[in-house]
């Protein structure tokens, strides 16, 4: 039998037909054929879930009629995919009535509606018109179809991950406090784990609306109560209505805050003017008397109205702190003066002084003030000034004993304070003053400088011998200017004559890396001890709340508040690597011991950061804490190389633990 190889032959064969086409032209085209039919058009398939980790609600549209609210959205999951499948959804409306927002447990007014879940309302339904688009219609009895209200919406449960609460409609002028206000000192209140963070709830551009949010269950009317003063179904949905928690819970908060300072909450005028009305009737009757100070006042403003009360006084300690200022000259020996007595009984002949001064600058022109003829007619409470060690942008002594100070009013009206010695060593660093100027205001108490307008001056900075300048006074403030005074709104003073303004530098003049202050055994210096005043163990060391039966010391009010927002201080954040290489100077974290000192970084994170395992991480990357003074302590430097890791932006940053940008 005889074989062939196949492939050869059809080799041969292909060779064989394109030699032959070579040979010749290639013949004409033919025409072409007649178009063929259309096929159907293809309909596209997009991807969509049942499953979601994040659920986003897109708003569509909403109707209220008779008796029912139907709310139309649609539904994606973190990756943008389509939710469907959909079977829980929850509706909420507040309904605006004739005496504000209400929402009454019984339904009579405003109501709730629930699909799904272990209590649907009957006739609720949701359907899906749509891959991830959905119709949730929502019986209500107390509904009409002109009805306004706050309508809050939230859909997921089970696979689908339950959305944010979302405000799906607002009458204008429900409120004139806003998120922003609140977020001035409730920084980011949905990411923390304080009461009710979980209810905070968005706008339909994906804004936080935290006063509407509040408002659909804390009304303008208080839940009712029956005859026998026991709370039922009537009224509003909660006890507490949105401005009993402004107005009266607020009060809670110990330390130097108004309520009636409204400019705080308020960015609007009040919408209320009656004095029975909501807000007013929790701290005023309605007496003939008072009504009549509010119809007097015609365009009635509320905030205006309480700023400008004397019984109150911010106003007037505005207008005290913008029409004045201070000066505050540089130390010098003056080593042939008349014979001065200080504070001890003990007469000088000679002294190192520091001259302050007092200035009025409502006019064109400032004029200055006579401080002593002040101080004798009780006009002004408190002027002194102290002299400390300056080194490294640092004050790191006071060089003069406490109550060792006299005062030497000169013809110009400025005051000389002039100490007979300075403390043994006050030549190892350069020398800087500390004034302050209490001009009294209607309201001052005597009460541990607590109280006045204080002004707070620094002098330029000398050396120690021949008292010649060596450069500005400064030092490193990571604060913002209106940080304190946002939440310690009356701009009193904290205490000892030293007030909130520009971010709390009224306080170093004592709390410093080397004043070694116990400041209630909570942290040393300045920032260590205000972190810890606020989060750490000096919260419930500050002796701000007392237990009234016990006079036991209590957490106060910053323990309401989220720690890790330390962008309600550090605006601008905070970079580790421009801290100063010192030891700050620490007893406090001593049992008031001294002798001792501890690293920067470390004095600032131990004051909330205190277990034994955060101080051990501290110490094995340098820090150290309670470790022994030397004579030169303050121009040693220290080991922490803290910022290595935890700088701003680095992997393991401090941005990355702590929050240093606010959402609004």
């Amino acid at each position: 039998m005889r074989t062939y190889n196949k492939s050869l032959l059809a080799m041969a064969l292909i060779t064989a037909i394109g030699m032959a086409g070579c040979s010749g032209d290639d013949g004409t085209d033919g025409e072409d054929g007649a178009p063929g039919t259309p096929g159907e058009p293809g309909t596209p398939t997009l991807p969509v879930t049942g499953v979601s980790e994040v659920t986003n609600v897109e708003y569509i549209t909403h109707l209220v009629e008779e008796g029912l609210v139907t709310v139309e959205f649609s539904l994606t999951d973190e990756d943008g995919t389509a939710i469907i499948g959909l079977e829980n959804a929850s509706i909420y409306l507040a309904a605006m009535t004739d005496s504000g927002i209400q929402r009454s447990r019984d339904g009579s007014v405003g109501g709730k509606a629930t699909a799904g879940g272990d209590e649907p309302t009957e006739g609720a339904s949701i359907t899906e018109v749509d891959d991830g688009q959905y119709t949730f219609v929502a019986p209500m009895a107390a509904v009409q179809a002109d009805t306004e209200g706050l309508i809050r919406l939230q859909v997921g449960g089970g696979d689908i991950a339950s959305s944010p609460y979302i405000i799906i409609d607002k009458p204008e002028m429900t409120h004139t406090s806003t998120t922003e206000t609140c977020y001035s000192c409730h920084v980011d209140y949905a990411t923390s784990d304080i009461k009710h963070s979980k209810y905070v709830a968005l706008n339909t551009a994906g804004e936080v609306d935290f006063v509407g949010g509040c408002m659909v269950c804390h009304n303008n009317i208080a839940r009712g109560q029956d005859e026998t003063g026991e709370y039922d179904e009537t009224g509003g949905y909660a006890k507490n209505t949105m401005q009993k928690l402004g107005h009266i819970n607020h009060q809670k908060f110990e330390k130097d805050f108004t309520p009636t300072n409204c400019y705080s909450c308020h960015a609007e005028p009040v919408i209320n003017t009656s004095i029975a009305g909501n807000g007013c009737s929790d701290c005023h009757t309605s007496d003939a008397s008072a009504a009549a100070i509010v119809q007097a006042t015609g365009d009635f403003d509320a905030r205006e109205f309480h700023a400008k009360s004397t019984l109150i006084g911010i106003d007037e300690r505005d207008v005290i702190r913008a029409n004045h200022y201070t000066t505050t000259g540089t130390p010098y020996f003056n080593p042939t003066m008349d014979e001065w007595i200080d504070h001890k009984d003990v007469a000088w002949t000679s002294g190192y002084c520091v001259d302050i001064a007092l200035f009025d600058n409502s006019g064109e022109t400032p004029v200055q003030l006579n401080i002593g003829e002040m101080y004798a007619a009780h006009e002004v409470t408190y002027g002194g000034a102290y002299i400390n060690n300056y080194h490294n942008d640092s004050i790191v002594a006071r060089v003069i004993s406490h109550g060792t100070e006299g005062y030497i009013e000169q013809a110009d009206g400025s005051r000389s304070v002039c100490y007979g010695v300075l403390t043994e060593g006050y030549e190892l660093a350069n020398l800087s003053a500390s004034s302050r100027i209490t001009i009294a205001d209607t309201n001052w108490e005597d009460s541990d400088g607590e109280f006045g307008v204080s002004f707070t001056n620094y002098s330029d900075v000398v050396d120690p011998i021949n008292f010649e300048k060596v450069q500005d006074w400064g030092r490193r403030h990571d604060v913002a200017g209106d940080t304190c005074t946002t939440c310690h709104n009356n701009d009193t003073n904290y205490h000892k004559n030293g007030g909130y303004r520009d971010g709390g530098l009224d306080c170093v003049a004592c709390h410093n890396n080397g004043q070694d202050r116990r400041a209630a055994y909570s942290a040393p210096g300045f920032g260590p001890m205000v972190h810890s005043m606020h989060w750490g163990i000096g919260n419930a060391l500050s002796g701000a709340k007392v237990d009234e039966e016990t006079g036991e010391n209590l957490v106060n009010s910053a323990a309401s508040l989220n720690a890790d927002n330390c962008v309600s201080c550090h605006a601008d954040g905070v970079s580790l690597a421009d801290v100063p290489n010192q030891y700050m100077l620490s007893k406090a974290y001593n049992e008031g011991n001294a002798g001792v000192m501890t690293s920067p970084i470390t004095a600032n994170c131990f004051a909330c950061h205190n277990s034994d395992q955060a101080l051990n991480h501290m110490g094995q990357n340098g820090g150290e804490l309670n470790v022994p003074t030397t004579v030169g302590w303050f121009t040693e430097g220290t080991s922490e190389s803290c910022a290595t890791c935890h700088d701003t932006g680095k992997s393991f940053g401090i941005d990355k633990f702590h929050n240093f940008d606010r959402t609004l």
